[in-house]
């Protein structure tokens, strides 16, 4: 019985030994180990591969420290090798869960790096990172006139930094010397040309320097005294040709005269000129009292190709001072005087060119965004420019940089318009990114800025479908978004006008209500394509108001024509029908009606094309200037029809012998030739205009026939696709 009574108290012992001694760790410990818990050391990237930098540039990426168990883990790290750094402390425990721990690569030299950096755990376990980073060689960035710039690695942009007033500077003209900067803007003095002749005009031009051309004719004293030149003495006077109009009266039995040098009412002989010529009818001459004039003739082309017999995308037309014709197209090769004998294929593809100091500027397909000024007869370039060069830090920032519009501002200013995708975005995106680049006559930068605007940051393929300058080489710049995805495009509503100075600094921004297209200007007046309100070019404001759109208008500095209404521009084959009859003029500034022209009976316009000409309208008097349309009448034939600026009274009306494809889609005026495109089949109010067409082109030889010298000559800027209002006229 004591035997089980001792036992029983040794149980009783132990049992209340082992609960103090629980209790004992229990108290003791602040964390009791769990039975089976086991630490696993993890990083989420086994290898951060840093973007690339440039030397003095900064690189952050995060990384994610991981306990894989539930008990805490002690961790030792190694060091981490420059260029590599820490931007947060590692962790040296780590509890369940995880720590994020940003890194840093900063490289003050060129060169690939790597480097490891290594956890050892308490529990024997090791997580291994290397970290990898790339340093390219820093940009060179091309400063702009008067700046000197920098690439800055840390914000990757071209800084630019003024230079002091007074340092000399290249102007890129030929016609300034002593150039120095002032303001941050290159100034010079105007070269003097003189060539000691009384009759030829001394100019500069941009690119080739002094130069003579004939002088204006001298000015005559009343109706029979004319100017003459002598090139010692300059002008003088000297009778008119006995014989030449001077009065009210014209008849061949009765007509004022000019008769040694007084003007005289005199009975006109047999065989006296009467009439003027018109391109398809001979002059007029007496036969007794009446002006008898030949039977008119049809107009025939003597020159003629066709884009679809080539297999080609041609469907612009361009023309130069001395008749020659350039032909291009979207994303194709440009044919270089391709009216002459053996025309020339230009080497490389081009979205659009135009006519700049009398050579042909092209905006080239790369995707580093180039254009190229090139010899109108060779393709030779005489510079090249490509902003992904230039400025590097924009090339970074996008992909597809390429060329939108350009626009010349003056003999040495050019807007180059660039368009660009966002670099994080792919080709399908319908974001985009706009510079304005003002280049000076050797292709140097002027100046360079995004355009930025709510209009723009919207992602619906944003475009500006209208582009000009004035006379003082103000830029003006119409945008939309578009309707349809791929060339041509189509302009939608509203629409953005931006206006900026010759070098580019920003003047005023409107809205309009209306979709964006061209855009014409004369005399301080702005007329949007589409718009009914002309707007002044000193704010944007409302200056005046028309009962129609403006359409393609063509102005002088006292009339403005706009294209009819009813006509059309987007002729696919089998298309709307024009049903225009009249052109209407009206004075300005003030928009004034001026006067109506009506066709004759059964005729109709065929097109908002027009064009401003030259024409010789009466023996013994100075050209007027014509507005140029094309009509058909009830038989189908095809007339170009001559309306006189000043009045609106008819010049002429001619036959062009062809049978159309289209209606016609563009006019150019050379020395003594008509030239028309037909046959485009694709939208000719959107933006590249007839994109992808194989149009058909011909000449109507017209002896007499000059392209006007007036400040806005017609269709997408004047010949050449100009977009510029003239200063000299």
């Amino acid at each position: 019985m004591a035997r089980a009574t001792r036992a029983g108290g040794v149980g009783w012992a132990f049992i209340l030994w082992a609960t103090v001694l629980g209790a004992c760790l229990t108290a003791c410990r602040e964390d009791p180990p769990l039975v089976g818990a086991e630490g696993r050391l993890r990083l989420s990237l086994s290898r951060l591969d840093f973007p690339p930098a440039f030397p003095g540039g900064v690189r952050e990426a995060e990384v994610r420290v991981l306990n894989a168990g539930r008990a805490p883990l002690d961790v030792t790290w190694t060091s981490v090798e420059a260029p590599f750094s820490l931007v947060d402390a590692l962790p040296s425990r780590v509890g369940a869960g995880e720590v994020p721990v940003r890194l840093r690569f900063s490289p003050q030299a060129m060169g690939t790096y790597e480097a490891r950096l290594i956890g050892t755990a308490s529990d024997g376990g090791r997580a291994e990172l290397v970290l990898a980073g790339e340093a390219r060689q820093t940009p060179e960035c091309q400063a702009v006139t008067c700046s000197t710039a920098v690439f800055d690695p840390v914000s990757e942009r071209c800084v630019e930094t003024v230079l002091p007033d007074g340092t000399g500077c290249d102007p890129g003209n030929a016609c300034l010397t002593t150039a120095m900067c002032q303001q941050g803007r290159c100034k010079g003095l105007e070269r003097s040309c003189d060539d000691a002749n009384a009759c030829t005009t001394d100019v500069c031009h941009a690119l080739d320097g002094c130069r003579a051309v004939p002088a204006p004719p001298c000015p005559g004293a009343g109706a029979c005294q004319v100017g003459t030149c002598d090139a010692k003495l300059g002008c003088g006077l000297a009778d008119a040709p006995d014989g030449t109009f001077c009065g009210t009266e014209r008849g061949c039995d009765a007509a004022d005269v000019c008769v040694e040098g007084a003007c005289a009412r005199r009975n006109l002989p047999d065989g006296f000129v009467c009439a003027a010529a018109s391109p398809c009818q001979a002059e007029g001459r007496c036969k007794g009292p009446v002006c008898e004039r030949p039977d008119a003739v049809s107009l025939a082309p003597d020159w003629v190709l066709d884009a679809r017999v080539r297999s080609m995308n041609l469907h612009d037309l361009l023309v130069g001072p001395e008749g020659d014709v350039t032909l291009a197209g979207f994303y194709e090769s440009a044919l270089l005087d391709a009216a002459a004998p053996v025309p020339m294929l230009s080497g490389d593809a081009a979205r659009r060119c135009m006519l700049w100091n009398d050579r042909l500027l092209c905006m080239d397909l790369p995707d580093d965004g180039t254009v190229s000024l090139v010899e109108r007869y060779t393709g030779a370039p005489r510079w090249t420019f490509t902003l992904a060069s230039a400025r590097p830090d924009i090339a970074q920032r996008t992909s597809s940089l390429f060329l939108a519009r350009l626009a010349v501002m003056a003999p040495d200013r050019l807007a180059a318009l660039f368009e660009a995708y966002p670099v994080a975005l792919n080709r399908e995106t319908l974001c985009r990114m706009y510079f304005l680049v003002v280049l000076d006559a050797y292709g140097q930068m002027v100046s360079a800025q995004e355009l930025t605007d709510p209009l723009l940051s919207e992602c619906n393929h944003p475009h500006p479908f209208g582009v000009v300058s004035d006379a003082v080489g103000d830029l003006y710049v119409s945008f939309s978004q578009t309707l349809n995805v791929g060339a041509p495009l189509q302009a939608g509503a509203p629409s953005l006008l931006m206006a900026f100075s010759s070098d580019g600094v920003p003047r005023w921004r409107k809205s309009q209500a209306q979709r964006a297209g061209e855009l014409a200007v004369v005399n301080g007046l702005l007329f949007p394509e589409r718009g009914t309100q002309a707007l002044s070019t000193a704010d944007g404001s409302v200056a005046g108001t028309l009962p129609q759109q403006f359409g393609r208008a063509v102005a002088t500095r006292e009339r403005l024509v706009p294209s009819a209404p009813g006509t059309t521009v987007n002729v696919n084959e089998g298309g709307v029908l024009p049903v225009a009859t009249e052109l209407k003029g009206y004075g300005l500034p003030a928009l004034s009606p001026a006067w109506t022209y009506s066709l004759r009976s059964g005729q109709l316009l065929t097109s908002k094309e027009l064009r401003l000409a030259s024409w010789p309208d009466a023996p013994g008097f100075p050209p007027r200037t014509l507005v140029l349309t094309t009509a058909t009448d009830g038989d189908d034939r095809q007339l170009l029809v001559g309306v006189r600026m000043t009045d609106g009274g008819e010049a002429f009306q001619c036959e062009l012998d062809y049978a159309p494809r289209s209606i016609p889609q563009l006019l150019e005026l050379a020395p003594g030739a008509l030239l028309l495109m037909d046959g485009a089949t694709t939208c000719g109010e959107c933006d590249p205009p007839f994109a992808y067409s194989q149009s058909r082109f011909q000449r109507f030889p017209m002896p007499g026939l000059l392209p006007a010298k007036e400040p806005w000559p017609g269709t997408f800027g004047g010949p050449g696709h100009d977009h510029h209002e003239g200063a000299d006229h």
